[in-house]
């Protein structure tokens, strides 16, 4: 047993190649099948999360929870298990684990039974803070059944010495800093919160007569729910009695999205800021075509997260779109692959090359991101194998120098292939013939912005500059912000 637990740790960090969202979330109203829409949402929502998922409902009397390790169509597809949440209320959460503790315990949406009544909360994002008010909570007497920083949120709530449940909750929120978006239950209300600057993301929809909370709109699609707006940065919105209302406690910031939202963590039909995520992926491979063409024969996408970058590409630099590389999708994350020998191979069990398309050809390969350059080493290497005569690398995003503390898995700031080496350094690297990424300014140019504001940035890029819009607590010494990293396991959602 010890050892297959190491064996999956160690395929988490050979797989651990692209950046990874942490959670989906989902929430209806006043429905008599809430559960089963809650369950139909998080399987639209299923990218962002495939270790756990979990719904909780409320029937007017009882709160109801059920949970689960694994995939949302392995387990709220049964009706046995939806009989088991009835009621017309219900939230519902998808989790991806890192290299921390996955279990049932750490699995939302949470619940708490508090003197007010009962509360449910569903979590996507990160505190930056979450280890200094752990530690204080737990000295004034807190007991935390979880690793996760969202029972943090939850002791806030519990404690404030506010009568009504929105003070409660602006209490706490007055408390916590990071990137976050919330869905909260109580026996009377539907509650979503945007964090102030709206780095995680949060949509309003309607289904008749029942209102919709959402990470993403392709989940509203799939219950035949309409968009109707994003919740805005530092907004609460509040559905009761089939009515929603507003109010924003905080002093008004400039609005900063994860900027990753729009290169790769959305579906591609999402929409995101009027267009949807796809759109602004293919301006990104035209962007990049601009500044980097090359004499390549034919452009060849990384399966599926490069493909609109590289029909942007090829549109633009009239270079021919061919399929190079084929996905495997019947691949599952939980193949354990028990010696070195094999694990060297595990880029084929995703990826394959077409041999007779890429022989004898220059190609322009294209993906939406590098971060430690393994995978794109294996994929080189595999294109040449097929008999490619020159390979350009082409990424339609900026170099990824820092890590994430807002929810975001991915590597240390020393794991990050650009932070460690220059340009021409991660070309030796990944035995490519060139290496080029998109400029900074190119991909705001790509997103309609036009430059980076420099003293306002308009996204959350911190990944490319540094710039924090949150930064992690000044006082808790390195060993701790590393622990705000989603690798430590300390503070996963």
């Amino acid at each position: 047993m010890k050892t297959l637990k190491i064996q999956k740790k160690k395929l988490k960090k050979f797989n651990l190649d692209k950046l990874r969202e942490e959670c989906g979330v989902f929430g209806i109203s006043n429905h008599e099948d809430s559960s089963a829409l809650v369950a139909l949402g998080l399987h639209a929502l299923q990218h962002r999360g495939q270790e756990g998922c979990g719904i909780v409902s409320y029937d007017g009397k009882n709160y109801h929870s059920e949970k689960r390790q694994g995939l949302v169509g392995d387990h709220f597809t049964k009706s046995e298990v939806i009989k088991k949440l009835p009621g017309k209320f219900a939230i519902g959460h998808n989790r991806y684990s890192t290299t921390g503790e996955t279990s049932l315990r750490n699995i939302q949406p949470f619940f708490a039974d508090l003197h007010m009544g009962g509360l449910s909360v569903a979590h996507n994002g990160n505190l930056t803070n979450a280890l200094a008010l752990r530690e204080t909570l737990v000295k004034d007497g807190a007991i935390f059944r979880t690793t996760s920083d969202t029972e943090t949120i939850v002791q806030l709530i519990a404690k404030s010495k506010r009568e009504k449940i929105i003070d409660k909750l602006i209490d706490a929120l007055f408390q916590i800093k990071g990137g976050y978006s919330l869905i909260l239950m109580t026996n009377k209300k539907l509650v979503g919160v945007r964090d102030p600057f709206g780095i995680r993301p949060l949509v309003i929809g309607k289904l008749k007569n029942s209102y919709i909370l959402a990470s993403e709109t392709c989940a509203l699609d799939i219950v035949g729910a309409t968009f109707l707006r994003e919740v805005e940065n530092g907004e609460i919105v509040i559905i009761e009695n089939n009515e929603i209302r507003s109010i924003k406690p905080f002093p008004k910031q400039k609005a900063r999205p994860c900027v990753f939202e729009y290169i790769y963590f959305a579906r591609p039909d999402s929409i995101v800021e009027g267009k949807c995520a796809y759109e602004y992926r293919k301006n990104f491979g035209i962007q990049l075509a601009k500044e980097t063409n090359t004499n390549a024969e034919i452009v060849v996408p990384v399966p599926d997260s490069g493909v609109p970058a590289a029909l942007g590409y090829a549109e633009y630099s009239k270079k021919k779109f061919e399929l190079g590389l084929i996905r495997n999708h019947y691949v599952g994350r939980t193949f354990i692959e028990p010696t070195q020998s094999i694990r060297s191979l595990g880029v084929k069990l995703k990826l394959s090359s077409t041999k007779s398309i890429v022989e004898n050809k220059s190609i322009v390969l294209i993906d939406d991101s590098l971060v430690r350059g393994t995978t794109c080493h294996k994929i080189v290497k595999m294109l040449y194998e097929a008999g490619a005569k020159e390979v350009h690398v082409r990424i339609a995003c900026p170099e990824i120098k820092f890590p994430d503390f807002y929810g975001v898995d991915m590597p240390t700031k020393k794991e990050l292939l650009a932070n460690e080496k220059s340009n021409n350094e991660i070309c030796e690297y990944i035995n490519a013939t060139s290496l080029k990424f998109l400029s900074l300014d190119g991909l705001y140019e790509a997103l309609g912005k036009g430059k980076r504001n420099d003293l306002y940035p308009q996204f959350s890029d911190h990944y490319f500059t540094g710039d924090y819009p949150v930064k992690p607590e000044d006082n808790l010494g390195e060993e701790k912000i590393k622990q705000l990293s989603l690798l430590s396991g300390k503070s996963n959602n």
